[in-house]
């Protein structure tokens, strides 16, 4: 399963495709980011880590309640992809009438569009993908303080809709939720 985002001006192609094995020594090196760690709810601190993530995105994939992807630059003259990011499809189920969704870009992809694009195309597959299971709209949730992610979600036409308040420990700060209905 691929996916594919247009090249910008400022920006390569991307392609999303599932996570490999293969992908875990440069996933390590992405988590060394302090703002990734601070807004992932994961943590990767070695390679057996990034390892285990990675069977759990496979997991997800086999159990089909979630669908997350490997966001990788194209380079020109088929060179080496580089890793820019995650985005994921979670908490699909063929009775309800939603989903989630959710992303993360590295260090060296973000400002050139990379979430933004990516969050488009997996919008653009999930409704096509799982029209048939009456998926009608799509949640992005993030905490009140992570304003770039307020960003994505309006340029990928997801809208604020409500905050949701904190609750600690698993969410310490309040959280804004957006929605995209399918029919936009």
């Amino acid at each position: 399963m691929r996916l594919r985002a247009d090249a910008t001006p400022t920006a390569p192609a991307l392609v999303l495709r599932p996570w490999s094995p293969a992908d875990a020594a440069e996933l390590v090196e992405l988590y060394r980011d302090e703002a990734m760690r601070r807004w992932t709810s994961s943590a990767v601190n070695d390679e057996a880590g990034a390892v285990q993530w990675i069977q759990d995105q496979q997991q997800g994939w086999e159990t089909g309640h979630r669908f997350g992807f490997a966001i990788v630059e194209s380079q020109p003259g088929g060179a080496e992809e580089q890793l820019a990011g995650h985005v994921v499809l979670k908490n699909v189920s063929p009775r309800a009438s939603s989903a989630e969704v959710g992303y993360w870009t590295a260090a060296h992809a973000r400002g050139r569009g990379v979430a933004p694009r990516s969050l488009e195309a997996l919008t653009d597959w999930a409704f096509t993908v799982f029209s048939r299971d009456r998926l009608t709209r799509l949640e992005l949730l993030h905490q009140v303080d992570n304003t770039a992610s307020c960003r994505v979600a309006e340029k990928s036409w997801y809208e604020l809709t409500t905050c949701l308040p904190a609750a600690p420990p698993a969410y310490p700060l309040a959280g804004h939720v957006h929605v995209r209905p399918r029919d936009l």
